[in-house]
């Protein structure tokens, strides 16, 4: 069975998707600028960068929650994440993937901002040796145990990658580097227009730019980002239990268990999507968990 997506994220440890929604479906999401204001809670002036997005989309209480949880258990996200994750079969009783998180990220009010060189959790401290150990546990394979995306709404252009980092240690040169380096060897701008997504490795070193829009201007950033989880086992298994250990950790972090298990988070949107939740709820609430990597 092909598995070019999968081939892709192997060799360069990102694999961009063109077309993951069609614009039919891209049109019936509430992404439109004048709706953002409506989805946060709280939002900053122009003056303090404004909201940089807003976090649990499938919360039971979000405007526009049906339509976003019904983009995220889309048959054609779920086949990518599959086929990244290694999942062969469906058919079972048992449901694989593990719904995580589900987030809309914008572009700073008037002012620009940029993210630091990292991976997602593991430390910038680590030894090289560290590093290979800890690459090779989290992705062995060169498969992840989750995996995650960026969905564009509008251009994006946020995203700067360094290919093939997520299976190797840091250069000396990437290590020597200034964190906020406006450029290391190699580097990659991921380019997405609407509807296209880049699925990653969580530990590729890359970050993020992102430009300010003009106060009341069109938006210059409107992107889904989700990550999707694999059912671990444990059964006794030591490895298997600290790995499922981790990645409650890395998810339930976020809040997404305080309300996940609740009776109005059901998304009537089919057998499937009940699985995913229920395997979430499994994790627990996420009270005292902790972080997935610290500072």
């Amino acid at each position: 069975m092909a598995t070019p997506n999968l081939d892709a994220l192997k060799r360069d440890g990102f694999v961009v998707v063109r077309n993951l929604l069609t614009p039919t479906e891209l049109a019936t999401l509430p992404h439109c600028p004048e709706t953002i204001p409506t989805l946060a809670d709280d939002r900053p002036p122009a003056s303090e960068g404004g909201i940089w997005g807003v976090q649990h989309l499938m919360h039971p209480e979000m405007p526009g929650r049906e339509s976003f949880a019904r983009c995220y258990f889309s048959p054609t996200i779920l086949a990518v994440a599959e086929e990244l994750m290694g999942i062969e079969n469906t058919d079972s009783e048992t449901e694989p993937l593990v719904m995580e998180l589900f987030n809309l990220l914008v572009a700073p009010e008037t002012k620009d901002f940029e993210l630091r060189w990292h991976r997602d959790d593991i430390s910038e401290h680590a030894t090289a040796e560290e590093e290979l150990a800890q690459l090779a546990a989290k992705a062995p394979g060169g498969r992840q145990s989750h995996c995650q995306y960026n969905l564009a709404l509008c251009p994006d252009a946020s995203l700067i990658v360094v290919p093939g980092t997520h299976a190797r240690a840091r250069t000396q040169v990437e290590r020597d580097a200034d964190p906020y380096a406006a450029e290391l060897p190699d580097q990659l701008v991921v380019q997405l227009q609407p509807g296209d997504a880049v699925f990653y490795n969580s530990n590729i070193l890359h970050r993020g730019v992102y430009r300010g829009k003009s106060e009341g201007g069109a938006e210059t950033r409107l992107t889904l980002h989700g990550s999707l989880g694999l059912k671990a086992s444990g059964g006794g298994d030591d490895d298997a239990d600290e790995k499922k250990k981790i990645r409650a950790t890395a998810v339930l972090q976020h809040g997404v268990g305080a309300w996940v298990h609740r009776d109005d988070a059901a998304f009537g949107l089919g057998e499937r999507a009940e699985k995913m939740r229920a395997n979430l709820v499994e994790m627990g609430t996420g009270e005292g968990v902790g972080f997935s990597l610290q500072g």
